[in-house]
C-alpha cells in the first residue's frame, strides 16, 4: 500500500481527495458564519455579541457582563416546557446572583407578545433580566431551533454547555452553575 501510495500515480490520487475532506471539515466545524463573518454559538467558543432592550428600555449588551457566569435563556410565553422551568432558573438566580451569576431570558418576541412576557414574567416573580429579541436577530444569530434553549457562559465569555429543549430542574441547573463559578475568575 505504501508503495502505491508513493508511486507518482497513487500521490495525485490521494491528494484531491484528502485536500477535498480537509475542506469540507474546516467549513463545518468553522465557528464562523460564512455569511455573517459572526461567529456561531458553539461550546469552546466566544457567545456572538448582542444588545436587546429589556422591560425597561434599557439596552444590555452580553459584552458588558464579561466576567460573570452568564445563562442565556430563549424562552417564550406560550412555551410550557419555557414556562415550567422558570421557577427554577429563579431559585438559582437568587442562591448565587451575589457569586456573579446573571441569567438573561432573552424572551423570543418576534414570535411571543411583549405583554405576554411581561405579565409572565411578573406572575412568576422573575427578577433577573428579562431581555425582548422583537426582531429575531438575536435568535438568528444563536441559531434557535426550539425553545427553551439555553447557553452556559463562563466568564470568559466561552460558551461552555448548550441545552436545548427542557425543562431544566433546579438540580442540572446547580451543577451547571457550581461548576462554572468554581472556576474563578
Amino acid at each position: 500500500m505504501l508503495k502505491w501510495l508513493f508511486e507518482k500515480e497513487g500521490l495525485w490520487r490521494v491528494l484531491p481527495v484528502t485536500g477535498i475532506f480537509i475542506i469540507l471539515f474546516s467549513v463545518w466545524y468553522s465557528p464562523v458564519n460564512s455569511d455573517t463573518g459572526r461567529t456561531l454559538p458553539k461550546v469552546g467558543f466566544a457567545a456572538p455579541p448582542f444588545s436587546l432592550l429589556d422591560a425597561s428600555d434599557q439596552t444590555l449588551s452580553l459584552q458588558e457582563l464579561q466576567g460573570s457566569v452568564v445563562i442565556l435563556n430563549f424562552w417564550a410565553s406560550w412555551c410550557p416546557p419555557c414556562r415550567a422551568e422558570m421557577p427554577a432558573f429563579q431559585q438559582v438566580y437568587d442562591l448565587h446572583k451575589d457569586e456573579g451569576l446573571v441569567i438573561l431570558g432573552v424572551n423570543t418576541t418576534y414570535q411571543d407578545d411583549g405583554e405576554s412576557a411581561l405579565r409572565f414574567a411578573e406572575e412568576r416573580g422573575v427578577q433577573f433580566p428579562v431581555l425582548f429579541d422583537s426582531d429575531g436577530v438575536v435568535s438568528r444569530r444563536y441559531q434557535i431551533q426550539a425553545l427553551p434553549t439555553t447557553f452556559f457562559i463562563d466568564r470568559k465569555g466561552i460558551i461552555r454547555q448548550v441545552i436545548y429543549g427542557g425543562p431544566l430542574n433546579e438540580g442540572l441547573l446547580k451543577v451547571e452553575v457550581q461548576k462554572l463559578l468554581g472556576e474563578g475568575n
